[in-house]
This record gives structure tokens, sequence and C-alpha cells, in this order.
């Protein structure tokens, strides 16, 4: 049976108020279990920056009219394996919190303003996120866990977090002539504001 929108509505403030109880960065509550491919999928959940960014890829994607849309929240969990990658091979990379921070404030403005770009700049952009998001989930895979497995953890939950984000960001769309999401982008970048200050 199909949902009402009533129900979808619902679903998505339940959704909302439930991250609202999230730490306010993914890296002051890191969860460790004795499984890599869950430790890797429980990451992205639980940091408030790392779940902003992923679910404002997905509505943003789902707000652009290009019919190859999808292919912007497909390049992130690849970039950022990249990420990781740099991560787990003791790379450098400075200002990664910034830029987790940065990313929310981006996205959530893309949001609100219903910005609409070409799908290889779009591409480009999340990608140059996607870096600083991987890089800090591994930064933080537990010692002696399994890189693979830990990586594939995160990549299917942020394709999760991506496709609820589509999927939310196109419902939002015809209920009120796009101004939900755009509601939504801007308490998103607020958020991020917040994210920004605190990591400086």
């Amino acid at each position: 049976m199909k949902p009402s929108k009533s129900q979808s509505l619902g679903a998505i403030i339940a959704l909302s108020l439930a991250m609202t109880t999230l730490p306010a960065s993914a890296h002051d509550s890191v969860l460790h279990t004795m499984n890599a491919l869950l430790d890797g999928f429980l990451h992205p959940f639980t940091g408030f920056d790392h779940l902003l960014a992923m679910l404002a890829i997905g509505i943003w994607a789902a707000q652009q009219k290009h019919a190859r849309a999808w292919l912007i929240p497909a390049s992130f969990p690849l970039m950022m394996v990249a990420g990781g990658a740099l991560a787990l091979a003791g790379i450098a990379l400075p200002g990664v919190e910034h830029g987790i921070a940065a990313s929310v404030v981006v996205l959530g403005l893309l949001i609100s303003f219903a910005v609409k770009l070409p799908v290889g700049a779009g591409m480009a952009m999340v990608s140059v996120f996607a870096v600083a998001h991987g890089y800090a989930h591994g930064q933080e895979m537990p010692a002696n866990a399994s890189a693979l497995l830990y990586g594939s953890g995160f990549v299917v939950a942020t394709v999760l977090i991506h496709v609820i984000g589509w999927m939310a960001g196109k419902t939002a769309q015809q209920w009120m002539a796009s101004q939900l999401p755009r509601i939504a982008g801007a308490g998103i970048a607020m958020a991020g504001v917040f994210f920004l200050v605190s990591a400086s």
C-alpha cells in the first residue's frame, strides 16, 4: 500500500527529530563493535555532520532536472573510498574538519536556493567533499579492523543515506512547490555554520 502524504511527511519529521539527538560531530562519538563491516556501516550514522552532508547530496541531486543527476550522489562513495585510502596510507590531509563542515554549509545553500549545475560540475564538487568525509572515516577505523570490510560498510551506509535523501527530496517537492526542500536546505546550512565554528 502506498503511504499517504501525511504518513510520508511524518516519517521525514521523525527522521529529522531522531537526527537531532545525534552528536554534533562524527568524531566525538565513534562506535566500535567486534565486526569491521558493522563498524563501517554505523560510522556515518554516528555524526550529525556526516549524516547531514550525505542526506543533503541526495536531496540536492533530486532537485536537478538532468536525467543523469543520479551520477552526482553515485560519485560520492567512490571518492570517499579514495579519501579513506589516503588516511590509511598515513598521508596528511589538512583542513579535514573544516572541509566536512563546509560541505554541509555549501550543500544546504545549494538546496535552499535550488541551484542547478551541470552533472559534471556537481560530481566534481561532491567528490571534493567526499575525500574529506572518507579521510575522517579512514582515520577512525578501529585498530586491526579489515579495511575492506570497514570500507564496504561505510560505502553501503552512505549509499543508503543518499537514497533516503533523494526520496525525501523528490517527495517533498510535490507538496509545497519545492519550498519544503529549500527550508530544509536552510536548516542544513545553519547546522554547517555551527560545525565550522566548532572546528575553528
